[in-house]
């Protein structure tokens, strides 16, 4: 009878092991010159590094050869799509895709602003799935001198003006013409699209620099593609700098990860209705030096992959 017993909860352990939802982070460390990083939780608050902190995929495409704001979204196809920040002046963005997050296909260079002769840059892309459509729309930062209403400017971030562009893609082959995604009225980067009961919340740094604002905002539209209402929330991070935000739902909390990249270290916000927000980056750990990632649910089978057993 203990025998029985035994194996009934060795069972049991084993299928609740199973059926536990594993959480992977994909970040960069330092300037991204070494590439992909991953960390995984099963909790949401602590982060462990895979690979002991090792790459698992070296940069090969951008002036700069970089790797940097790595995002990662699982497609109906069940491939993993990543698409990144090549380097720090590109008129194009880098993309590669994957079936297990280890294996990855040969990178190349999507050119979403080469139409634009003086544009500046093209950071931190993100991507979005468009049910309504079928399609991922894949969005990112680009400053245009003199396309949109003036910002104070700083001595450090002089003539940056940033404002969201979209394109859109079914097979990540061809794309549609660049188009603006998000307008405010203030220079913004680092936005993210997380769906969540029929509607669809991005959450964006507001990115002016004088007087600085450096936090993060919420907006909330009925459609992946939008329109986004330019009215956006009140900050929802504190009055440390925060950037490179990124949404999972783990039970009932949302929570928003965030570089708050002044002090080398990562903060969280979560909220229970998107609306009230409580402050819990004292409540989380991640390992040293991660940069501007991506939090997403795997299966188990992907993550012991990932892991080595």
């Amino acid at each position: 009878m203990t025998r029985l017993f035994t194996l009934l909860f060795t069972l049991f352990s084993v299928i609740a092991m199973a059926q536990k939802e594993v959480y992977v982070f994909s970040y960069f460390v330092d300037n991204g010159q070494d590439g992909l990083h991953f960390a995984y939780s099963t909790d949401g608050l602590m982060w462990t590094a895979l690979n002991d902190g090792k790459s698992y995929l070296t940069p090969a495409v951008g002036k700069d050869k970089l790797m940097r704001d790595p995002f990662i979204l699982q497609g109906n196809d069940g491939l993993f799509h990543m698409v990144w920040t090549s380097g720090w002046w590109d008129k194009y963005i880098g993309y590669a895709s994957s079936k297990d997050l280890i294996n990855w296909s040969e990178q190349k260079t999507i050119p979403v602003m080469e139409h634009e002769p003086t544009a500046k840059n093209s950071w931190a892309p993100e991507m979005a799935y468009d049910p309504q459509r079928k399609e991922y729309i894949i969005f990112w930062a680009t400053t245009i001198p003199g396309r949109h209403s003036d910002v104070a400017d700083s001595e450090r971030e002089k003539g940056l003006n940033h404002r969201m562009h979209c394109t859109r893609t079914k097979d990540f082959k061809t794309f549609s013409p660049t188009e603006l995604f998000f307008n405010p009225d203030f220079s913004t980067i680092d936005a993210t699209v997380l769906p969540r009961n029929n509607k669809y919340y991005m959450i964006l740094k507001n990115e002016n620099p004088n007087p600085p604002q450096k936090n993060l905002r919420v907006t909330v539209a009925d459609h992946a593609a939008g329109p986004y209402p330019v009215q956006v929330s009140e900050p929802i991070t504190g009055k440390y700098w925060a950037e490179g935000p990124t949404a999972l739902q783990v039970g009932e909390y949302v929570y928003v990860y965030f570089d708050k990249y002044t002090e080398h270290k990562y903060g969280a916000v979560r909220s229970k209705d998107m609306v009230n927000w409580e402050d819990v980056s004292d409540l989380i750990s991640f390992p040293s030096g991660v940069r501007h990632g991506t939090a997403f649910a795997v299966s188990d089978k992907i993550f012991r992959n990932l892991k080595g057993n």
